[in-house]
């Protein structure tokens, strides 16, 4: 056959390390139909600031693969909340060939068409909390290309008409296609009139939705006569793939019919007639069946076979139930009910089952969880030990000839099993991320004997059935949040825990924070910041009113900021939470900021404005401070900016005043030992606590250590008061406005408060 060869490549994105589902990267693609093989190349790179990063360490890289829907992983091997079914999926990690790069090949031979779901996450780390911007990060890219390979003009096997083929010597296959319409419960492939150098050298395969593969169902045509192979159960709406493959060494031509004949479930003793298989529903890859909808309508002509109408045989299969439809209402994102017409308590006869039917919308409802209930209303049993079973299949539903299975699969087709009665009368099902298209529910009741389940007879259960799709599993729970993400075009939703809690629904406490802990965290966050009641009381003593409202205002925002950032149940927010941590970032950059411009000891000239006696560097650094922290709110530059922007302040005028009075200022000793050295000690140790030290198991005693140190240091690093006793020698300055300005000698030592000796100092002329 003619193949075509597409390509697909999806942008880099930053890996994570794995908390939960919400910090992986997912990637979606599509695969057409008739694709015989995919190739992903999985490039991974590392950057450091802006470069490769040669230097960074090698941290191994899971990628997952699934068709249908993203994956449902658990790397950290959690536990997942009851009556949930875990779908699977086929992971592989990645290794480290070349010292900032690797690459790795993931073939898939006749993949599924349809949407295709990568995700990928780093190992878990230890969970250290870094400063944005303190040291080069490094950085782990995942970018995945696909290659597919598709055949073109795959032959049509149209039901109820012969197909004649000749396969040459250099060939070793032929591969056909047959669409299966709703309502169909079975396939009958045969190959006819083979002949061969070697009697009928052929292999015959058959496998839905993609071409055969090795160990897909097949059968040795030198072993049966006639060469028939049978599917009970088909997948309703799918394209069936056929090939037909020559043994290997087998020469010379072969030459053989192939017939497809497909049962109408709906009439069980009748084969489909020829050509009339809803042609309606049928793909547009169909060709021009599109415009055959007439009894007398001829059939196409596929090339390489001449077609004539198949004897219609009589076919005894299952026989299949109306099917009830539900009524899709859609509430918001993920939030979907199916309601059922009638309902929602239905009825289960004795004698024959009840079928519903649930569609899910490609793409759209795959990023959600969907949920079913049966609940039994015990008072319709009538005293008889009666079980209803439930079975919940995908794109065709279970219907057994044998009454009393209580199962839900066969050899191709899996299911999910529910069941009530007079002791459980209540069952749910949750299946994360489920594959769309239609999921069939089928209700059958089955009294219990001695010798197991038997048909009723003249009992009528009475069931309530719910059924909704939902973002998260009940919403995450009271430890956990449901988030609504995205990647490109395509939503999902995800819990993200907290409190110590994991799962894919917050219910795995094996870690979890305990009420006491969780009590103690905050109280020890909260009343760490009473350490700044010392230092307003020596602002308020000194004289320094703004640098001690300053204080209180941090304090205050600092205690309600942590007692609504907990993670578990031990909240108490008094505004938005954004609010609070806003006003708490801003207060602790300010509180920095005011006390090292009090420790600057500026002028009067430069510290106030005449004209409106307010403080110009004051006003300044809340404004640049309130502007860098809308900007980045997490940056280590808001720190240190204005922090090293006052310390730049008070160094020029420290050395100004040296240089004036050519000593040392501060100039007593005390002032260094007492006061200064252990303020900036105290200080140093809380910034390296901070950015080195802290982490997200440590976090609520280290910060609260944080706090006190800081505090703490302010209380080293304050001015103190003025004294206006002792000697006040003017010393001469220029005249102005008939008086005389003086300085007090102790302001020039730095052990008075300014602000007293500027009233003190002034001399009548």
């Amino acid at each position: 056959g003619l193949f075509v060869t597409d390509y697909f490549t999806r942008t880099p994105r930053k890996l994570s390390s794995f908390r939960s589902f919400a910090s992986i990267e997912l990637f979606h693609f599509h695969i057409p139909e008739d694709t015989v093989i995919a190739v992903w190349n999985l490039i991974t790179f590392k950057e450091q600031g802006g470069t490769f990063g040669d230097q960074c360490p090698d941290r191994s890289i899971t990628v997952y693969f699934r068709s249908g829907a993203p994956s449902v992983i658990n790397p950290l091997h959690t536990h997942f909340p009851r009556d949930t079914a875990i779908p699977g999926s086929f992971a592989l990690t990645l290794t480290w060939t070349l010292p900032n790069r690797t690459t790795g090949v993931f073939n898939v031979s006749s993949p599924l068409p349809g949407d295709w779901f990568l995700a990928a996450h780093l190992p878990k780390d230890e969970g250290k909390i870094s400063v944005k911007g303190l040291y080069e990060e490094c950085q782990y890219l995942f970018q995945p290309q696909l290659i597919v390979q598709r055949l073109v003009n795959v032959a049509v096997l149209y039901p109820g008409y012969i197909t004649e083929q000749r396969m040459a010597p250099h060939n070793r296959s032929c591969l056909y296609k047959v669409f299966v319409p709703s309502y169909t419960s079975r396939v009958l492939v045969e190959v006819l009139q083979c002949r061969g150098a070697e009697g009928c050298p052929l292999w015959l395969r058959v496998r839905a939705k993609a071409p055969p593969l090795h160990n897909s169902t097949a059968l040795d045509c030198r072993e049966h006569d006639p060469c028939r192979l049978a599917l009970d159960l088909p997948f309703w709406q799918h394209w069936y793939y056929v090939l037909v493959e020559k043994h290997p060494g087998v020469p010379g031509t072969v030459s053989f019919q192939v017939t497809v004949q497909l049962t109408d479930c709906s009439r069980p003793s009748l084969a489909r007639p020829p050509f009339l298989t809803s042609s309606s529903s049928m793909p547009h890859s169909f060709g021009s069946a599109g415009g055959l909808m007439l009894e007398d309508s001829p059939p196409p002509t596929s090339p390489n076979g001449t077609k004539h109408l198949a004897p219609i045989t009589s076919s005894t299969g299952e026989r299949c139930w109306p099917i009830r439809p539900t009524l899709r209402n859609e509430l918001d994102t993920f939030s979907v009910h199916f309601y059922i017409f009638f309902g929602p308590n239905v009825s289960v006869p004795p004698d024959r089952p009840a079928v519903f039917v649930i569609n899910l919308l490609p793409v759209l409802d795959s990023g959600g969880v969907l949920n079913l209930e049966l609940r039994l209303n015990v008072s319709s049993l009538c005293g008889e030990n009666v079980t209803v079973f439930g079975c919940l299949n995908h794109e065709v539903p279970l219907t057994s000839g044998d009454n009393t299975s209580v199962t839900c699969e066969t050899e191709h087709l899996a299911g999910f099993l529910l069941s009530v009665n007079a002791t459980a009368s209540l069952s749910r099902l949750r299946i994360p991320y489920p594959q769309t298209g239609s999921w069939y529910l089928s209700l059958r009741s089955l009294c219990a004997t001695e010798h197991g389940f038997e048909s009723c007879t003249n009992v009528t259960a009475e069931v309530y059935l719910r059924a909704y799709l939902s973002p998260c599993i009940n919403d995450c729970g009271m430890y956990g949040q449901c988030k609504l993400l995205r990647t490109n075009n395509y939503l999902y939703a995800a819990c993200e825990c907290k409190a110590g809690w994991n799962g894919w629904g917050c219910t795995d406490n094996a870690e979890a924070f305990s009420y006491g802990f969780q009590l103690l965290s905050t109280l020890l966050l909260c009343l760490s910041n009473v350490m700044f009641v010392p230092p307003v009381a020596i602002a308020v003593r000194s004289h320094y009113l703004l640098e001690a409202s300053v204080y209180i205002f941090t304090m205050f925002f600092s205690t309600f900021y942590h007692a609504c950032d907990q993670p578990g149940i031990v909240v108490f927010c008094i505004m938005e939470y954004d609010v609070l941590q806003f006003c708490d970032f801003l207060g602790s950059l300010m509180s920095v900021w005011v006390t090292v411009i009090a420790m600057a000891r500026l002028q009067p000239v430069v510290k106030q404005a005449r004209a409106g006696n307010g403080h110009v560097l004051y006003l300044l650094g809340a404004m640049l401070l309130s502007m860098a922290l809308q900007m980045d709110r997490h940056g280590l530059w808001n720190l240190l900016g204005p922090s090293l922007f006052a310390l730049g302040i008070m160094a020029i005028a420290w050395t100004a005043r040296t240089i004036q009075r050519r000593h040392c200022y501060p100039p007593t000793w005390k002032r260094w030992v007492f006061y200064l050295c252990p303020g900036a000690l105290i200080a140093a140790a809380a910034v390296l606590l901070y950015a080195f030290v802290e982490t997200e198991e440590n976090y609520f005693y280290i910060h609260s250590i944080w706090h006190l140190l800081i505090a703490g240091s302010v209380g080293f690093l304050l001015p103190p008061r003025a004294k206006p006793s002792g000697r006040m020698g003017p010393l001469p300055r220029r005249k102005g406005c008939g008086y005389q300005l003086c300085v007090n000698e102790q302001e020039e030592l730095g052990l008075v408060d300014p602000a007293v000796a500027s009233i003190n100092s002034i001399c009548t002329s």
